[in-house]
């Protein structure tokens, strides 16, 4: 037995046998001189092999429904946009003109030159950009060299797919009744293989590293993607546990469900509000149907990350609008480009060299300082407003300039929505997300400009103990019971509530259900969460009283470090 730790991308267990697939070899690349009167012939080759893929891309866009399948399409627009790259032809044209070789060798020089390029830039995630590019270029050398690689649509038996990095090409037609997990030595989190896992309902460790040179086709493998482990030729123990397990998750599931349609309420009466967190707009079905009250948190930079550029306004409103009517009235928190830092979109960062991403231009700070972007999606939001319950969050305020900022082009957006006569709600929440310890601080400031906070515990934790949760030396250090993320929590809803304005919580610890009780105490009226947590969350606030909520919380509140409330939370009453 050996396990293996990477990145957990897409939640959920699996188990199975291994199916080794490494259709993203590269062929063999032949090298060879041509004459200057081939060069012609060459580049009609390049046109018709481009011709050719987008024509496949193309159809299958036709083949992919307007509706529910938004990352599908996001993700076959960008290979199309790829592929038709101006730039791209151009420096292909150019290489065949200057260096006189066959069109193969000319193809993948530049599309490596492209990746030295992305590799340069400062943030891991290019990594995601990187794989695209690559795929690219394999796609194009399989199509010249007449290679037809083996696709994943035509699975006949479950297997758990192994692969060095698994292309949206590839992942994208696979066969969800028969791909019970994924497994890559590459990818991230925002990879668009990434997102088709996660809108598929797949479970998914990628950034293993080495996993398909230690993994061989019919092993026996655990894929746990809800702690980015993977489990080669399991004993017997360690196997019945993770069975046990699965079928533990799926009583737990069909117990919880029976919770739908009740109310996340308290033995003494006390009501709250359970949200979904969504990153594409594909999952909001799926959530309303677990019990979700609305969407406390769309994450609109994975439409760009997707599109690997900024969508234009009637996208954006599009998508927002579809979000929107399908919510039915339900409210729907559109969070505010929130990009930068580790989560870059390279043709919007391609230029940005900096040694503290996570400390430098990122989230809100990027949208003040690209006013023409901001207001492209603040315009889509408002337009979108007429057909549904639209509330807007900025990211990462950290005072009240930022805020009064942000606001001041919201009032430019509206200005320019009127003039262009295009209508929009006059009643739109407009809201905070509390990320870091000074805007905690300054809480009695800010509320007084906002129309509700959410708290966002993920860079909250990060920014107030000063530690990096993706280096495992110190991500043990990273801890949600810490008495100063309490204290600050805590200071954050008490000053919110002192104005009559709600706190919603949205990061992590929200759907932490060891942690709902003292959340409960604190005050929190709405958590926001992965549709998976919901009715666990509401099974929880129904087991307790609010008075024994409060009563916990005032002991944590007290406790002296970290170890003592995760003790208090072993025996919560």
């Amino acid at each position: 037995m050996k396990e293996l730790a990477g990145i957990a991308v897409s939640k959920g267990l699996g188990v199975g046998k291994a199916m080794l697939y490494l259709e993203d070899a590269l062929p063999e690349i032949p090298r060879y001189s041509v004459s200057g009167e081939q060069v012609d012939g060459e580049w009609r080759r390049f046109l018709s092999a481009t011709a050719a893929i987008t024509e496949k891309i193309r159809q299958r866009l036709k083949e992919t429904p307007l509706r529910n399948s938004k990352e599908r399409r996001y993700i076959l627009e960008a290979q199309l946009l790829m592929f038709e790259d101006v730039d791209f032809h151009e420096n292909v044209r150019l290489g065949l003109e200057s260096r006189l070789q066959n069109l193969e060798s000319i193809v993948w020089d530049t599309s490596q030159e492209i990746v030295r390029k992305l590799s340069a830039l400062p943030s891991a995630e290019f990594v995601a950009r990187i794989a695209d590019v690559s795929g690219m270029a394999r796609d194009l050398l399989n199509e010249l060299l007449s290679i037809q690689p083996v696709s994943l649509a035509n699975l006949n038996e479950a297997v758990i797919v192994v692969a060095r990095d698994l292309l949206p090409s590839q992942a994208i037609v696979m066969s969800k009744d028969f791909v019970k997990a994924i497994v890559t030595d590459a990818g991230s989190h925002i990879s668009h293989t990434a997102i088709i896992a996660r809108a598929s309902g797949i479970p998914a460790v990628m950034g293993l590293s080495s996993g398909s040179a230690q993994i061989k086709t019919g092993d026996t493998l655990i894929v746990d993607g809800d702690n980015g482990l993977v489990v080669i030729n399991p004993d017997k123990k360690t196997l019945v546990l993770y069975q046990k397990m699965i079928k533990e998750s799926r009583a737990k599931a069909k117990m919880a469900s029976q919770l739908n349609g009740r109310s996340a309420e308290t033995k003494d009466g006390r009501r709250f509000m359970l949200n979904v967190n969504l990153e594409t707009p594909s999952g909001l079905k799926d959530a309303l149907s677990r019990g979700a009250e609305g969407v406390g948190l769309y994450r609109s930079e994975f439409a760009f990350f997707a599109e690997d550029r900024v969508s234009d306004e009637e996208s954006q409103y599009l998508t927002y609008s579809e979000m929107l009517k399908a919510a039915k009235n339900l409210p729907v928190t559109i969070r505010t480009l929130d990009a930068g830092g580790d989560k870059i979109i390279p043709s919007l960062f391609q230029d940005n060299d900096e040694k503290n991403p996570l400390l430098g231009w990122r989230s809100i700070r990027f949208s003040l300082s690209m006013p023409e972007i901001f207001k492209i999606q603040l315009r889509a939001i408002l337009r979108a407003s007429v057909h549904g319950n639209v509330r807007i969050m900025f990211p990462l305020i950290s005072g009240l300039t930022e805020l009064e900022q942000a606001l001041g082009f919201l009032e430019e957006a509206k200005a320019e929505c009127a003039a262009k006569k295009q209508p929009y709600s006059g009643t739109i929440p407009v809201g905070i997300m509390v990320e870091v310890p000074s805007a905690a601080l300054v809480a009695n400031k800010l509320i007084k400009k906002s129309d509700f906070f959410s708290i966002g515990t993920n860079d909250l934790i990060q920014y107030t103990l000063g530690v990096d949760r993706g280096n495992e030396r110190v991500s043990y250090l990273a801890q949600p019971t810490h008495p100063a993320i309490l204290r600050l929590i805590k200071m954050t809803i008490d000053t919110a509530h002192r104005h009559g304005k709600p706190v919603a919580m949205c990061g992590e610890m929200a759907g932490d259900t060891r942690l709902v009780p003292l959340l409960v105490g604190l005050g929190l009226d709405e958590f926001s969460m992965n549709a998976a947590t919901i009715n666990d969350v509401k099974r929880i606030i129904r087991e307790f009283s609010f008075a024994e909520c409060q009563k916990l919380a005032r002991k944590a509140l007290r406790c002296a470090n970290a170890e003592e409330v995760a003790a208090l939370l072993e025996n919560p009453v």
